[in-house]
């Protein structure tokens, strides 16, 4: 008998991504999934679900790991480059003054999935960006982004969840044909009419499988998913990262953001953007 919190693959796909059963219902015999590592939202027959053992568990853990580490590696290695580029310029501009102290982008992250925030906010942590996070359900999200952009004034501004196509092979340019892209799209349009502009408020939406084209429409600076596939959790935080990083004076390089992802330009997409890094001058000795 299944029940909700059961760890659980799919059959029919190969046992390729672990889920966590969200609801069952025994009456039409399906059950509701949520990815464990992939924001997937996805039903399943009950009699096409597989239980993950302790084997299956430690497998999924060290891809995650691997993943996560790859991605990382990446990160840290461009932020290498960057930061000698950095260092060149502050020289040009200060002369041989190293007193300066450096300012990342702001980050609000909204997300769908409390366990997933949580990840978010300690990779955040790790690459040392300024976040603030808010576990706000997809639906509710298009009612809450204005206050909590009124209140926390963010650079840049994440919206994310849980997402997947609803019936395979339908018409895909169908919101309706989505479990939270309508969600997303209502959200960037509210948090884009607070802010109009594009450079002052950079938007990151969507989740696995998302609206691509709906979402950028709506205002997205990034968003997910071109070609309809599972995006990474923590996709949404290297996104966040490159922006954080980049000076102000500069256009994020659109390819430079979406190779830091695990999915890659299938996964991720957006428009030219403006940095959100800052310099300052002098460090305060308190």
């Amino acid at each position: 008998m299944w029940k909700s919190g059961d760890l659980v693959t799919r059959s029919s796909y190969g046992s390729d991504v672990c889920f966590v059963i969200v609801e069952v219902d025994e009456a039409s015999g399906v059950a509701i999934l949520k990815g464990v590592d992939v924001r997937l939202m996805a039903d399943a027959p009950l009699e096409d679900l597989v239980s993950v053992t302790e084997s299956d568990q430690k497998r999924f853990e060290e891809t995650r790991h691997r993943v996560e580490d790859e991605c990382l590696r990446l990160v840290r290695s461009r932020r290498a480059v960057d930061f000698e580029k950095r260092c060149l310029r502050k020289e040009a501009r200060f002369h041989s003054e190293p007193d300066f102290f450096e300012r990342p982008g702001r980050v609000l992250h909204l997300d769908g999935d409390g366990s997933y925030l949580q990840k978010c906010l300690n990779m955040y942590k790790e690459l040392g960006i300024r976040a603030i996070g808010r576990h706000v359900l997809e639906a509710e999200m298009p009612t809450a982004v204005t206050a909590l952009l009124e209140q926390y004034e963010p650079d840049i501004l994440i919206i994310t969840g849980h997402d997947g196509v609803i019936r395979k092979g339908k018409d895909l340019s169908d919101l309706s044909n989505y479990r939270n892209s309508g969600h997303f799209v209502k959200t960037v349009a509210a948090a884009r009419k607070h802010m109009r502009s594009m450079d002052e408020l950079v938007i990151i939406a969507g989740a696995c499988q998302s609206h691509y084209e709906a979402i950028l429409d709506a205002g997205a600076n990034f968003a997910s998913s071109p070609q309809r596939i599972m995006i990474h959790a923590l996709d949404p935080v290297f996104i966040a990262e490159k922006i954080a990083f980049t000076p102000i004076n500069e256009t994020v390089n659109v390819y430079d953001v979406v190779r830091s992802t695990f999915t890659g330009t299938d996964g991720v997409g957006g428009l030219e953007s403006r940095g959100k890094y800052r310099i300052g001058l002098p460090r305060s000795i308190y």
